[in-house]
């Protein structure tokens, strides 16, 4: 793919895809990196034409001495971008917070977390590092596009010093449920963190909905198909499964290397089918439990013995940590204990090389093997498997692969495996090797058209594109955001106007909302403001709210406003509160004690009886549980509300039952006919304030906190910014 782009687009990933070497006479070498984020994004880069990438080069400072600027050159003519780690940093945030920490928790090993604070803070350093580094390059146009967990930070620190730049993270690996992500300490500042990109990109669609479910219970911010309104942005999260380059591996067999590499192998091989398993060396690979999968094999299929090899090769990585040398050493037994059990003089049945192969020797297996076992416990992607498939020029390959990895979704024709169940994957591999091959040829022509289609150029461009419609769909919010030319007009008709209506809602308008509506009570700095407003000659200020009376008397009573409880069934003017006509409470006794059987049923809800209406409030309860009962109860209300002339509304995290001809509009209205105002201020936050901006008058500056969809003609981020409004209007 050929990416022509007047905005420079900005990969940024934890190791560049070379590492950069020193020899013991100081000379300076690179090697290219290896790993599915190096391959696949650097066949990308590649194709952009505008570009820089961002990374660590894979040598210590320590080791670099005084040769910063002589790497720096080095890796300038390819457009690589060094950030310089230490010894202490790699420790601490490379093998601590990212690998002893994230790494085992995010693929379901609880087990291997050993959390430790200090290596959280190196976590913090580094990617304020890589922010550093990423804003000397970047200007407000560019697109910025953060690569996996170990810069999780790094997208808010970004936005916190470019509001507006567009910023994509995509996680390699997987998400955790929010079971298992709730365990770690720092769930809270990760995914702030994270939430600083506008579009968050997965493998799969459970990821994404874990990372959604997530946000929604630990952040309490709620999404609507995959958008999360966060402040004064919209967010996108998606799946994008990644693909391969898939002309590499395709047309692998047509290279001289490979062919050569082709016939060395089969004279080694002969007649024996061969079964390959390709993986670094990592626990959420299951290479024991397939190593214990194939001796089960060999137990029960003894007129394969003999006929059968398994080439197992395991890529050396992160063995500087306990867990990973002690598994390379039970592998190793376990190698030993198969060969020497089953093995004879001219036979071994599993060949096993610790150390990195090069491309052309591995597309040379994927083109030799007759099975490619690819069965981890927990895997993001697993591009070995598409490899695999996508290298069989005659589609006589056997793809085995294990439910748990994100490649098996596009790969769903082929064998299945549990990877816990080694029962299962030894009949598995048994049923690979006495398929037909018309089978096999069905299964894999399906599979490569797909991978052919969705390759790692379209995962990119998909990606990028969602990133460019995601930052317009941005663009048109804010083309109704209460902008300075805006505010300064206010001002301008404020300062001119002889008589000013405000009708203000309160929670989430002109207070935070809260867990508990008690808590909400106004601070000093409100009453001031509001003080302020109302002293003002000429001004009437309308507090409309769905609190009840006995409340809105308590905190507001003692000011020169007008309060409107209960979304209007009750409205305080200068002789005192009245009611509206035809209202009854009768009606609670029969609606009550359906609310108290949902307070019963969802831990954290509650219910708040008013004079005219009741509401049923769940904001501390569990959210999937809570909208089960939500949905259930509306369901449950629907004949009743009928019967008795009432309705439903369903607000932030609350039902409230009331009169269905009583609205914040219809009480608006009242104050609105009482004269021709020379200005109308009217501010809301959520669904019963679209009624109250339903029937201002086209001149009104209607403002809808948060950016919803709205009957209002602005927006703005929070009730800070809207209060900050008011201030300056009447300074």
């Amino acid at each position: 793919m050929h990416y022509t782009s007047q905005k420079k687009i900005i990969i940024v990933s934890n190791r560049l895809p070379i590492t950069v070497t020193k020899s013991a006479s100081g000379q300076l070498q690179l090697i290219h990196s290896s790993g599915g984020l190096s391959s696949g994004v650097g066949a990308l880069f590649r194709g952009f034409d505008n570009a820089v990438w961002i990374g660590w080069p894979g040598i210590a400072d320590e080791k670099i001495g005084d040769d910063k600027d002589k790497i720096i050159k080095l890796l300038a003519p390819y457009k690589f971008k060094p950030v310089f780690l230490t010894e202490h940093d790699l420790e601490n945030f490379y093998y601590g917070f990212c690998n002893r920490i994230i790494w085992p928790l995010f693929h379901y090993f609880a087990k291997y977390v050993e959390y430790n604070e200090k290596e959280f803070k190196s976590f913090q350093k580094v990617n304020e590092l890589f922010a550093d580094a990423i804003l000397s390059s970047a200007k407000q146009k560019d697109i910025i596009w953060i690569h996996d967990y170990h810069l999780m930070l790094t997208p808010s620190l970004i936005r916190k010093k470019l509001k507006d730049i567009a910023i994509g993270f995509f996680l390699h690996i997987p998400f955790p449920s929010y079971e298992v992500f709730r365990l770690l300490p720092r769930k809270k500042e990760i995914l702030e963190g994270v939430l600083g990109s506008d579009l968050i990109g997965f493998h799969t669609y459970d990821y994404a909905n874990y990372f959604l479910d997530s946000v929604r219970r630990i952040n309490g911010i709620e999404n609507s198909m995959g958008l999360i309104h966060d402040n004064d942005r919209m967010i996108k999260v998606d799946a994008y499964p990644m693909g391969i380059n898939y002309d590499l591996f395709s047309e692998s067999s047509e290279k001289r290397s490979v062919k050569n590499e082709l016939i060395k192998i089969n004279e080694k091989i002969g007649k024996l089918k061969l079964i390959i398993s390709i993986d670094r060396l990592d626990y959420t690979k299951g290479i024991l439990e397939r190593l214990k999968a194939y001796e089960l094999f060999l137990k029960n299929n003894a007129e394969f013995r003999k006929n059968i090899v398994m080439i197992m090769i395991v890529v050396p990585s992160r063995d500087r940590l306990k867990h990973y040398l002690n598994m390379k050493n039970d592998i190793e037994r376990y190698v030993s204990r198969i060969n020497g059990k089953y093995g004879t003089l001219t036979w071994m049945p599993v060949w096993y090389l610790y150390r990195s192969i090069p491309i052309d020797l591995l597309t040379a297996l994927y083109n030799a093997a007759d099975i490619a076992l690819v069965t981890p416990l927990r895997d993001g992607m697993n591009l070995i498997a598409k490899e695999f498939i996508a290298s069989k020029k005659d589609n006589l390959g056997v793809l085995i692969i294990s439910e748990m990895a994100g490649a098996s979704i596009e790969t769903g024709e082929t064998l299945i495996v549990n990877p816990n169940d080694i029962n299962e994957v030894a009949k598995a591999i048994k049923e690979a090797l006495i398929m037909n091959d018309a089978d096999k040829i069905a299964v894999n022509t399906v599979i490569k058209k797909r991978l052919a289609r969705h390759n790692v150029h379209k995962w990119g461009a998909e990606f990028l594109d969602d990133l460019r419609q995601i930052k317009q769909m941005q663009q048109h919010l804010k083309a109704k955001s209460l902008t300075e030319d805006i505010k300064n007009e206010m001002i301008k008709k404020y300062d001119a106007a002889k008589n000013v209506l405000f009708l203000l809602d309160y929670d989430g308008t002109l207070m935070p909302l809260k867990k508990r509506p008690e808590l909400a009570a106004p601070d000093n700095k409100l009453i001031q403001l509001l003080k302020n407003l109302s002293g003002r000659k000429g001004n009437t200020v309308v507090i409309v709210s769905g609190r009840d009376k006995k409340i809105m008397e308590h905190w507001l009573g003692s000011l020169n406003l007008y309060l409107v409880a209960e979304h209007g069934a009750l409205i305080k003017r200068k002789t005192g509160w009245e009611k509206s006509s035809n209202l009854s409470g009768k009606w609670k006794s029969v609606v009550l004690p359906v609310l108290e059987k949902y307070v019963d049923r969802t831990a954290g809800s509650f219910v708040e009886e008013k004079d005219f209406s009741l509401a049923w409030h769940y904001k501390n309860a569990s959210p999937d549980m809570a909208n089960l009962r939500a949905a259930n109860m509306k369901s449950e209300l629907f004949h009743i509300v009928n019967d008795f002339g009432l309705t439903i509304l369903s607000g932030n995290k609350v039902i409230e039952i009331k009169n269905k001809f009583i609205n914040k509009g219809t009480a608006a209205l009242t104050f609105i006919k009482e004269k021709k105002w020379d200005m109308i201020i009217a501010a809301g936050d959520d669904v019963t304030d679209e009624d109250l901006f339903n029937v201002l008058p086209y001149s009104a500056y209607s403002i809808r906190i948060g950016f919803s969809s709205s009957k209002a003609n602005y927006n703005l981020g929070s009730c800070k910014e809207f209060r900050t409004v008011l201030k300056e209007i009447n300074r």
